[in-house]
């Protein structure tokens, strides 16, 4: 099961990057956020590739795909759906919206308002949606990839952290290298179109039941006991930073040991390892965290909170099962 998991990921990640021009950490949280059952937030300026990851990704998964534009005027019931009125047999019936897909796009989500946003916290956790008291489970294979564009930005609301807190990893994109967009370039020049992926040569990699197969292999990965408590070692320094306002809940104590679970598996191993909590810790980590104002001013981020948290935290060594 490890090594179809495996190939699984490896397919997907080649496949990614026939389209892809420089947004490895991009991708790479993606199949973290995949194998780990969890939904992926993308942070990035306009025109860095943050929906075409998602496209890709979505055209080479055997499941449904649905795209969301969040825009200010966008409603609740445009994301989740509806009760309408059928004369003909004189009740109401409930007309699905478009978050009854297996990969949701939400495309900008914080351009909407936090009404909207707010939306999506029961699917997102409970894999259902209620409307009107009653309850609509959502696909096995279900996954929400936001985009969103820094909060500086004009016409921007930040995301709530209760919100924030359902995203399994977050990866922030970024301007490729020179020799990227040179390489971004020619493929230009050779007549490739972003927008047309099936004539790109895209092909179908995946089933639903490879993708569920994958999932239950990643949760079946071996975890040490001292492992775990350089998990719980990592998280529970998030709250007691000096720096920190907020620090990681046990929900991101259990997303970290569920894409530490999702890095071995991409690395081929049946364990987790050290280095794979490394690996992912700012991915799943850094959304979470709530900086002071007065280290903000100075410089401080998420991110180099957590690196000082990991230079800090004594290492165990790797153990395999035995």
């Amino acid at each position: 099961m490890t090594a179809r998991a495996t190939d699984l990921a490896r397919r997907l990640q080649e496949g990614c990057d026939r389209i892809v021009v420089g947004n490895d950490r991009a991708s790479y949280a993606f199949l973290v956020a995949l194998l780990g059952n969890g939904h992926i937030l993308l942070e990035g300026v306009p025109g860095t590739a943050k929906t075409l990851v998602v496209r890709t990704f979505a055209a080479l998964l055997g499941a449904t795909f649905r795209r969301i534009q969040f825009t200010p005027d966008l409603m609740p019931a445009d994301v989740v759906g509806t009760t309408v009125f059928n004369p003909q047999t004189i009740d109401f019936a409930f007309r699905p919206g478009p978050i009854f897909t297996s990969v949701l796009l939400a495309d900008e989500i914080n351009r909407t308002p936090p009404k909207t946003q707010s939306a999506l916290l029961e699917a997102m956790e409970e894999r259902q949606v209620t409307i009107d008291g009653e309850s609509h489970p959502l696909p096995g294979l279900f996954i929400v990839c936001a985009t969103q564009n820094p909060i500086e930005f004009e016409g921007t609301y930040p995301l709530p952290e209760a919100q924030l807190d359902r995203f399994f990893v977050r990866a922030k994109t970024g301007y490729p290298s020179e020799m990227q967009e040179r390489a971004l370039l020619a493929r230009g020049v050779a007549g490739f179109d972003a927008r047309d992926l099936g004539g790109a040569g895209l092909e179908v990699l995946a089933s639903v039941d490879d993708v569920l197969s994958a999932q239950s292999a990643v949760r079946a990965v071996f975890v040490a006991d001292a492992l775990q408590a350089y998990l719980y070692a990592i998280v529970a320094r998030t709250r007691t930073a000096s720096d920190v306002a907020l620090g990681a809940s046990p929900r991101a104590l259990l997303a970290l040991l569920v894409a530490s679970q999702a890095a071995a598996i991409i690395d081929g191993r049946t364990f987790a390892t050290p280095d794979d909590v490394k690996a992912v810790a700012p991915l799943v980590l850094a959304h979470r965290l709530i900086i002071r104002a007065e280290a903000e001013i100075e410089g401080v981020t998420p991110e180099r909170v957590i690196e000082r948290i990991l230079a800090s935290v004594d290492v165990p060594k790797a153990e395999a099962p035995v």
